[in-house]
């Protein structure tokens, strides 16, 4: 009889506890929200996230700050959105990185970056450009390729550091393509290129608002877009599929999260609202001169964003592993 009183009791301090939930979710936000930004500022993410954030305040009609905790590839901001409430009031622009990437690299993860976030959208990708030094005697993937099976013992390609979005994606296509070339890592994307454009390393998978410039400035030679179609910014490059090889797309992508648990309508008008400012001509051309592409709406949802959450680790996770690549 007294356990019946009990559980009877739980059970209706559930349904309380649920329905204040769902009436402060349907009430939300009522106050300033945070964006986490995992980077220093004045980064591509960080000025892309700021562009976002004003937007998404307005429609939400309220104010969203933006915090920058950077450190170990995006990491330490993410573990702390991770551990934060989970009432809309903490969210993140997260990437590649912080998401996919992270959950191989590091040997203790400081999050599950599927167990610990509610995904509420992708918004944008930013595909890898294969760039190779003026000097390199090739002009297209498939000389490339024929060129790097020859001489893999004693080429070079550049990244900007060790599991970052330079390395890995030029990892996945040496994996492809099956040859073992030695990494050179620099402290950043610019003194990696620099070293391309000045002919001491062959090669490097660089963001594409890097690449594009210095292709059409013939600083270096652009060889493919590895993307599944061409970016906006560099539409004479062929992508990779284009040219015959196939599963070596390497965009990062950049979404939002929440801590796990946040109330689902909450999601849902977070999500209503990333639409509407992605819906606006002004912010398009801002986030596409970022060298950013939109995805399309059906790939923009927090359900589509899970599942490719889950599809992404386990991508990555198989690269890193067959290259060996750790960073702790």
């Amino acid at each position: 009889m007294k356990s019946n009183v009990l559980f009877r009791t739980a059970a209706a301090l559930a349904l309380c506890l649920s329905a204040v939930a769902s009436a402060g979710a349907q009430d939300w936000p009522t106050r300033p929200i945070t964006m986490m930004v995992p980077f220093a500022p004045g980064g591509g993410i960080d000025a892309s996230a700021r562009l976002q954030a004003l937007a998404i305040g307005e429609i939400l009609g309220t104010t969203i700050v933006v915090e920058n905790v950077g450190g170990a590839a995006g990491t330490i901001g993410s573990a702390r959105v991770a551990k934060a409430a989970p009432d809309g009031y903490m969210f993140m622009i997260g990437n590649s990185g912080t998401h996919a990437y992270s959950q191989s690299l590091y040997k203790r993860r400081p999050y599950d970056s599927i167990a610990d976030f509610e995904p509420a959208g992708i918004v944008t990708e930013s595909p890898r450009l294969l760039v190779v030094r003026k000097g390199l005697p090739v002009s297209n993937l498939q000389e490339l390729v024929a060129y790097m099976k020859a001489n893999q013992l004693k080429m070079q390609y550049a990244s900007a550091g060790v599991g970052s979005g330079t390395h890995l994606p030029c990892a996945l296509l040496n994996h492809t393509v099956g040859v073992q070339i030695t990494m050179v890592p620099y402290r950043g994307e610019g003194p990696a290129l620099q070293d391309v454009i000045a002919d001491r390393v062959d090669y490097m998978c660089t963001t594409i608002q890097s690449g594009a410039v210095q292709a059409r400035q013939g600083t270096v030679k652009g060889i493919a877009t590895m993307a599944p179609r061409r970016a906006s910014v560099a539409k004479d490059v062929a992508t990779t599929g284009e040219q015959g090889l196939k599963g070596v797309e390497a965009t990062v992508w950049n979404g939002f999260f929440f801590p796990k648990g946040t109330p689902k309508p909450i999601v849902d008008k977070m999500n209503k609202a990333i639409e509407g400012m992605i819906s606006r001509p002004d912010i398009r051309q801002k986030l596409e001169a970022l060298g950013l592409e939109i995805l399309p709406p059906e790939q923009r949802t927090p359900a589509h964003h899970a599942k490719f959450l889950k599809e992404d680790v386990a991508r990555w996770a198989a690269v890193i592993k067959a290259a060996n690549i750790s960073v702790d």
